[in-house]
């Protein structure tokens, strides 16, 4: 193809018109008559003429025209292509950065934003860049990446599952509208799909909706494609040097059915394009005509029937046949059995342990060994257990429980210091009577020795002291706190550290007070009892 510009529009002329211009020539055709034959315009018909007349191709026998390679080369030498200075492009200067960013799979709108946020002097217009683009895509060619390989999946051999997204739908359980997205699930062989409308992409509803698809499908595909989401990939691998890694709740999925994993590359939507026309099919068949419709119950009803009558029924466009039928007929009996014990869904989270020893999964506590405060661990919850797990080594085990609820082991706690949890007066009690009585008694004269200060933190600092000691030095100590008055935790440590609990107790009576220390208006307690009773009932 040769590249003329005639009258300000762009047109090709191919090497086979230009033989046959020189034919016509070398037949004696009229000038005008080769223009209207070859529907040129004079102007042009006289460019080529004079370019291949100075190379001599114009004269020769008929039937012995020049090659293309000879006709080309001529009117490189004597007739250049000439670019008019209309046609230069506005964004020309920046031509070296539109290719670099182009080549790192920039769009053309995307790097016209860019050229006008760092390049202050930027003058060009968003179609001058797409027509910059479309320049080195001409240029460039067809490169090896970006022919489409179809590929042939054998029957059971694969599945591609994706989500879309749908728009907002009515939640009956909340009240209120909600963004709800649309899971597909498209098998590789038939076309035959599965599908359900739901509010949202956590791993729980990840993997039911699995769950659900191999029940209705009656067995599970060899491999199964699914996007990068976080529910089934935690980190994407962009080559094939860097290893994915999946969820290990969709791996634990993957190792109960036997199904393989394969995610699709990142940005790359070609790699399972076949759930990418479901998901596109789903919308523009299925939603789009029943826009008025909002609640997600009535849609997933209608959706189910849509599936089987219209989406399975139809002829499909690349196979020639109908996806339900011929996934009946042949693939049905490919797919791997389902296994007899139903898969228990499983979620795999990441925590962090607090200063407290517990880690908070599902808004409940749930305690681990002390030594790893601080660390990240592993959470496993299954229905009804919780387990903590640290370099894949389980160190906790415990119930699951609701919101806001706490589960701690003792031993997790450190030993001397897990007993402070524990502060209700009833507790401390029960381990002083567990000493003695005299370390009971004492304990309960502790607590209400001051009318408003809570004295819980004595009461722990001198149990745990007692418990330290032999039962009959911790009575007696008690015993001989008790006597004196003495209250704190400093006066019980010193009565065992200088062994005055090995003493006996004075053997005095306390002294009363005075007489002239009495109230005014007291009287002895013997006068009173030297009193007379009344029998008499009569007033005085």
């Amino acid at each position: 193809m040769w590249v003329v510009r005639e009258e300000g529009s762009v047109r090709r002329i191919d090497m086979h018109r230009l033989q046959e211009l020189v034919r016509l020539h070398r037949m004696g055709t009229g000038k005008r008559e080769v223009a209207r034959l070859l529907k040129m315009s004079p102007r042009i018909e006289l460019g080529y003429r004079e370019a291949l007349s100075k190379a001599g191709l114009l004269e020769g026998a008929v039937d012995e025209l020049p090659s293309s390679a000879e006709l080309l080369a001529a009117l490189c030498e004597h007739k250049p292509s000439k670019v008019a200075p209309q046609q230069v492009s506005s964004v020309e200067r920046w031509s070296c950065l539109i290719e670099q960013k182009a080549e790192d799979g920039a769009g053309p709108t995307a790097i016209y934003d860019y050229l006008r946020l760092t390049q202050d002097d930027f003058s060009g217009t968003l179609s001058a860049v797409k027509r910059a683009c479309a320049r080195l895509r001409r240029e460039t060619g067809v490169r090896a990446e970006d022919v489409a390989i179809p590929v042939e999946t054998p029957p059971g051999e694969v599945a591609q599952v994706d989500f879309g997204y749908v728009g907002k739908l009515y939640d009956a359980v909340q009240g209120r509208f909600r963004r709800a997205w649309v899971f597909v699930m498209v098998l590789g062989f038939s076309r035959h799909m599965f599908a359900r409308i739901v509010f949202d992409q956590k791993a729980t509803t990840w993997l039911g909706l699995h769950v659900e698809a191999f029940d209705e499908l009656g067995g599970v595909p060899l491999v199964l494609v699914p996007d990068n989401l976080k529910a089934a990939v935690v980190r994407a691998a962009f080559g094939a040097d860097g290893p994915a890694e999946l969820n290990r709740s969709y791996r634990e999925l993957a190792r109960h059915y036997g199904f393989k994993v394969d995610p699709a590359p990142p940005r790359a939507p070609k790699k399972k394009g076949k759930v990418e026309s479901g998901v596109k099919y789903v919308r523009r068949n299925f939603f789009d005509p029943r826009q008025e419709e909002r609640d997600i119950d009535v849609l997933n009803r209608a959706l189910d029937t849509w599936r089987h009558e219209i989406a399975g029924m139809r002829k499909h466009g690349t196979t020639g046949r109908r996806p339900f039928e011929h996934f009946e007929r042949e693939e049905r009996d490919a797919l791997m059995e389902l296994p007899g014990k139903r898969f228990e869904t499983v979620l795999w989270k990441k925590a962090k342990v607090h200063r407290d020893t517990h880690i908070c999964f599902g808004s409940a506590y749930y305690s681990v060994p002390w030594r790893f405060v601080g660390q990240q661990v592993r959470v496993r919850a299954a229905k009804r257990l919780v387990a903590i797990y640290v370099d894949d080594v389980r160190i906790a085990t415990h119930e699951r429980v609701g919101p806001g609820q706490r589960q701690t082991v003792e031993e997790h706690l450190p030993e001397g210091r897990r007993d402070y949890r524990k502060r209700t007066r009833g507790y401390w009690e029960e381990r002083a009577d567990a000493l003695g009585p005299d370390v009971g008694a004492f304990i309960r004269e502790v607590f209400d020795a001051d009318d408003v200060l809570y004295q819980l933190r004595t009461v722990q600092a001198i149990v745990k002291h007692l418990e330290t000691f032999p039962p009959e030095r911790a009575r007696a100590a008690a015993r001989r706190a008790l006597f004196f008055q003495s209250h704190s935790y400093g006066a019980v440590k010193r009565i065992l550290r200088d062994a005055l609990d090995l003493e006996p107790l004075p053997n005095v009576a306390v002294p009363g007070p005075t007489w002239s220390e009495r109230p005014r208006f007291a009287r002895d307690v013997r006068e009173l009892l030297q009193l007379k009773l009344e029998v008499s009932d009569e007033p005085n």
